[in-house]
C-alpha cells in the first residue's frame, strides 16, 4: 500500500481531510522531502503547496500529489482555502504536536474549516517500516559503522570532547551522511556519567571511557548508536560495568521479536543490572524506535505494555552511569520480525581499548 492510501484510511467521515504541516508527515506521504510546505489530503484530491525555493524539486520528485507553488498573489491561506472548497472539506485532522498554538488560531481564524486533533492516527502508521525505509536505514547505520571503524583511529589522549567530536562529524558526512540525525553525544571521563552530556574543554587522558552517542540522515531516515571505548586501559571495575552494560542489551536483544511486549524487553535487559547491583544508576529507557524521527512510537520501554509490532525498528541501549566516576552505554538498532529481530548495527560490542 502507499503511504497516501494509508492516510486516506482516516478520511471516516468524522474527520474528511488532513493537514500535513510537519516535514516529517509531508515526506512520508509524498515520499519525497520538501524542506518547508503544506499539505492537504482528501479523497477528492490531495495538494501540495511549496514556494520558489523547493517548487522545481517537489514537481519533479513528489508523488500522489498535485503540486502548486505559493507566492504573494496566491499565499498559503488562499492555497488551502481553494482545496478545502473544491474539495468539499468540512473538518481538517491536523498535527497538533507540530503546530504552535498561534500557527492553529491562525488557520481557525482564516480557514472555512473545523479543525480535529489527529497527531497519534497521522503518525501511527510510521511505526511499522516497509521494506525501502528498512534500505534506507541498513545504509544509515552502514555509514554510522564505518564513521566509529573510523574514528577510532584518531582517538588520543590529550585531544578534547570538542576536538574528538569534530573528527566524528568528519567521518560521518565522509562516509556518505546527508545529515546527522541528531547533535552526537561525545564525553570522557567522568563526563560519561551523563547519559546527554555535552562535548567541552576537557582532554581525554588514559584510563578514560569515552562514550560516542551519534547517528546520521540518509534519505530522510535515521541512525543511532553509541559505543564506549578505553584509552590506554580498563580498570577493573570499568570491565565489570561494561561487561554488565553488554550482557543487559544481549538480553533484551534475545527477548526482541514482532509480538514482544515494549516492558518484557526493557525488564529482560534492566533485571541483568539490577540482579549485578547497579539497577539504581539505569535511569532511561531500554530504547526507543526510529525512522523519519529520532525518537518514534513505539518503543521497547517500561511504559509500553503494548506487544511490539513486525517492522518497527527500535533502539537497544541500556547503561549504567555512577556519578562523578565514568557511564557506559552500549546501543544498536534492530528491527523486529517474527521470531527475533534483525540487528543493523554490525560495529564490534567488546570492550575495545584504544
Amino acid at each position: 500500500m502507499k503511504n497516501m492510501e494509508k492516510y486516506l484510511t482516516l478520511l471516516n467521515g468524522e474527520v474528511d481531510g488532513l493537514l500535513l504541516t510537519s516535514r516529517y508527515s509531508r515526506h512520508y506521504s509524498a515520499e519525497f522531502d520538501i524542506a518547508e510546505g503544506v499539505a492537504i489530503v482528501s479523497k477528492k484530491g490531495c495538494r501540495y503547496f511549496t514556494d520558489s525555493r523547493y517548487i522545481e524539486s517537489a514537481e519533479n520528485g513528489i508523488q500522489g500529489y498535485e503540486v502548486l507553488m505559493v507566492d504573494q498573489q496566491n499565499g498559503y491561506i488562499k492555497r488551502l482555502t481553494d482545496a478545502i472548497n473544491d474539495f468539499g472539506i468540512t473538518t481538517l485532522g491536523y498535527e497538533e504536536e507540530f503546530l504552535t498554538a498561534g500557527e492553529l488560531a491562525s488557520y481557525q481564524e482564516k480557514l472555512p474549516v473545523r479543525f480535529a486533533p489527529d497527531s497519534k492516527q497521522i503518525d501511527s502508521f510510521r511505526g511499522v517500516k516497509e521494506e525501502w525505509e528498512l534500505e534506507r536505514m541498513r545504509k544509515a547505520q552502514e555509514i554510522t559503522d564505518k564513521a566509529f571503524t573510523e574514528v577510532l583511529g584518531r582517538i588520543h589522549a590529550g585531544m578534547t570532547e570538542l576536538e574528538l567530536q569534530a573528527e566524528l562529524i568528519y567521518c560521518l558526512y565522509k562516509n556518505g551522511a546527508m545529515g546527522l540525525s541528531f547533535d552526537p553525544i561525545v564525553v570522557s571521563g567522568p563526563n560519561t556519567s551523563m547519559p546527554h552530556g555535552v562535548a567541552g574543554e576537557r582532554k581525554i587522558q588514559a584510563g578514560d571511557f569515552v562514550t560516542m552517542d551519534f547517528g546520521v540522515l540518509y534519505q530522510g531516515y535515521c541512525s543511532d548508536m553509541t559505543r564506549t571505548v578505553a584509552v590506554g586501559y580498563a580498570t577493573e571495575e570499568m570491565k565489570k560495568v561494561y561487561e554488565t552494560v553488554a550482557a543487559a542489551q544481549l538480553a533484551g536483544i534475545a527477548v526482541t521479536k514482532a509480538g514482544a511486549i515494549g516492558a518484557d524487553i526493557d525488564g529482560a535487559a534492566r533485571k541483568v543490572i539490577t540482579d549485578a547491583g547497579y539497577g539504581e544508576y539505569f535511569g532511561h529507557g531500554y530504547g526507543h524506535s526510529l525512522g523519519l524521527q529520532i525518537h518514534e512510537s513505539p518503543s521497547p520501554n517500561a511504559g509500553n505494555k503494548n506487544p511490539m509490532p513486525a517492522g518497527a525498528v527500535c533502539s537497544a541501549e541500556p547503561g549504567i552511569y555512577l556519578p562523578g566516576k565514568f557511564g557506559v552505554r552500549i546501543e544498536d538498532v534492530t528491527v523486529l520480525k517474527e521470531g527475533g529481530c534483525e540487528i543493523l548495527t554490525k560495529s564490534p560490542k567488546n570492550l575495545i581499548i584504544v
